[in-house]
């Protein structure tokens, strides 16, 4: 058998590859919006894992034991 010859490239073929290689080098690169800054006095909820002694302690205290953590982690953090 002999080798068949390639079917020679149309100009349909040479615009596709042109046209996918431009995209390529044109298309910008989507990021992601910056994080915005904390504003003062609005909380963001995240998930914390304590130690039980340390949970008791503040909640020994009754309602409001939330705020007592959040207190004593802005004393250590110096603000």
């Amino acid at each position: 058998m002999a080798d068949q010859p390639r079917r020679p490239r149309t100009l349909g073929d040479a615009r596709t590859e042109a046209e996918a290689a431009f995209k390529k080098v044109t298309a910008k690169v989507v990021t992601a919006p910056p994080k915005q800054n904390a504003v003062p006095g609005i909380k963001e909820q995240v998930t914390l894992r304590i130690d039980q002694d340390v949970l008791e302690f503040f909640q020994e205290g009754g309602p409001g034991w939330q705020d007592r953590i959040n207190e004593a982690l802005r004393k250590v953090a110096g603000k």
